[in-house]
């Protein structure tokens, strides 16, 4: 830093507030800096800065994002709204293991970051919420919300998936069966309340028989479907609760021959790019993928601004994407409203 400041004829003071953006600087002062630091070659020295600091400017994230591409969208959102606040990120695969997802989050402490963001595979003891606040790591759950002890942001699961229920009721069906996700997750936990609030909102009796488990992946769920299509007196419609589950029943629907929604009407909690391509168009309930990341990236800088504030539980609502696999005719499919964020007390 002395070496640019002697180059752009300011003081090493000038130079620190330039790089660090602490204060405001001369356009034309800026500027000769930048050059300075362009011809001697600087680079910023973060492990200096963050010992003297005691902040490295980095975020950790732990989130299954090669596993669910629903989390792409998350990610991209969470990275731009932490480099628009001056951190950069350190992203970690979880892959949906808790094993795996608590040696990431120690990694992650270990590297010093100023706080984290994940999406918790497990709330039990030893898992990585665990480490996260037995070591008072300032925290942000997105998504998967599994302890009201952080910060956390995540779509309403129980009442969108009551009202795909209850369109399917609507249209006259009785028999309505549901792929549920992965045991252990939140958000598996709370769709299969809302499939249940459903059922009971309608006077339509809980069968057993009508739901599987798909894994949260795309093979588990084709195999479930097959299973559930072999059953006596299948279901005419499915409830699939997530977006690789949607593929795998897909693919299960048309290897047994069944057509959608002729003979099996199909809606999936969440939204895919692809939706709209296929024929027939998915029905769909649409979790806003881009506000939840940058909802959990502003809780953790207010977080990081007031350690001690109590945490913050907000709710985002899923948008109901009308098309035709649930059997209704297209000109019924409503354009998506915008998503209301509803904060817990």
């Amino acid at each position: 830093m002395a070496d640019v400041a002697r180059a752009a004829g300011v003081s090493v003071s000038t130079v620190s507030h330039v790089i660090n953006d602490t204060r405001v600087v001369r356009e034309q002062t800026r500027e000769s800096v930048l050059q300075a630091i362009e011809r001697t070659g600087y680079t910023h020295n973060t492990i200096a800065r963050a010992l003297v600091t005691a902040s490295t400017r980095t975020i950790g994230l732990t989130i299954p994002v090669v596993t669910n591409p629903f989390f792409t969208d998350v990610v991209h959102a969470i990275e731009t709204e932490t480099s628009t606040a001056s951190y950069t990120l350190l992203l970690v695969d979880s892959s949906d293991d808790p094993d795996h997802e608590l040696r990431a989050v120690r990694a992650l402490h270990g590297r010093r970051v100023d706080g984290m963001i994940i999406a918790p595979t497990s709330s039990a003891p030893g898992s990585a919420l665990a480490y996260l606040a037995a070591n008072s790591v300032p925290t942000v759950l997105v998504d998967r919300l599994a302890s009201e002890d952080f910060d956390q942001v995540g779509p309403d699961n129980e009442e969108p998936t009551a009202a795909l229920v209850q369109h399917f009721a609507e249209l006259g069906h009785r028999r309505i069966g549901m792929v549920a996700g992965l045991p252990g997750l939140t958000t598996t936990k709370e769709r299969l309340r809302g499939y249940r609030l459903g059922l009971a909102r309608c006077e339509l009796p809980y069968d057993a028989g009508l739901l599987v488990q798909g894994a949260s992946q795309a093979e588990p769920a084709r195999q479930a479907v097959h299973d559930l299509l072999a059953r006596p007196n299948p279901p005419s419609a499915l409830v699939v609760a997530n977006n690789l589950m949607t593929i795998g029943a897909l693919r299960a629907l048309r290897e047994a021959g069944k057509r959608v929604p002729d003979d099996v009407g199909l809606a999936s909690f969440d939204d895919v790019e692809w939706a709209d391509l296929i024929s027939p168009r998915l029905t769909t309930m649409a979790p806003p993928r881009l506000e939840l990341g940058r909802t959990a990236v502003q809780l953790l800088m207010c977080r990081l601004a007031d350690p001690t504030r109590s945490p913050r539980t907000v709710r985002l609502e899923p948008t109901f994407i009308h098309r035709e696999s649930c059997g209704c005719n297209p000109t019924r499919a409503g354009s998506p409203e915008p998503p209301a964020a509803r904060e817990k007390p």
